[in-house]
């Protein structure tokens, strides 16, 4: 079952619960496969880490771009700092060369603090995404459960996963 996404699991879950037999003088209550049920439930809980790492991924992704970015922006002040020693040497073109590294300089920080807020926004919008895809399959398994709970007529909230009682 690892192939499938939390999303497909709850659904499956869903549609078992919703296509189950109902009971004799219980319209509430239904019959279904205690093993199917928490296999599902037990793959969830088993993806969910993966999904939480796929963040540290982006987030980790997103620090190598900074420190790229970085070492972009010094090897341009570098190349600056270079050219305009070389243009110093010549009396004639002092002011240009500084006016030049002046611009350079200024040009790499700009673009450093361009490429940090697009990384920023990227992973910021893929960190939500990610946020909410996590939120909706939990409250997905929540509101499930307690579907299943008011159909077995019992609080079994006692004997579930830890996972799930502690997010």
């Amino acid at each position: 079952m690892h192939d499938n996404g939390i999303e497909d699991i709850i659904t499956k879950l869903y549609n078992m619960i919703q296509d189950a037999r109902a009971m004799p003088f219980g319209a509430d209550k239904c019959v279904v496969e205690r093993d199917r049920v928490l296999d599902l439930l037990d793959e969830i809980s088993n993806q969910l880490p993966g999904e939480l790492k796929q963040s540290k991924t982006i987030v980790d992704s997103k620090q190598e771009l900074i420190a790229n970015a970085k070492k972009e922006a010094e090897g341009i002040i570098r190349s600056a700092q270079q050219q305009a020693k070389v243009m110093i040497s010549k009396e004639s073109v002092v002011q240009e060369a500084q006016r030049q590294a002046d611009e350079m300089i200024k040009n790499a920080q700009a673009k450093i603090k361009e490429l940090k807020q697009a990384t920023n926004d990227y992973v910021d919008e893929a960190l939500k995404r990610t946020e909410d895809a996590i939120n909706g399959a939990l409250n997905d398994v929540r509101e499930s459960r307690d579907r299943l709970h008011k159909m077995s007529g019992g609080d079994q909230r006692k004997a579930s996963s830890p996972i799930i009682e502690n997010v």
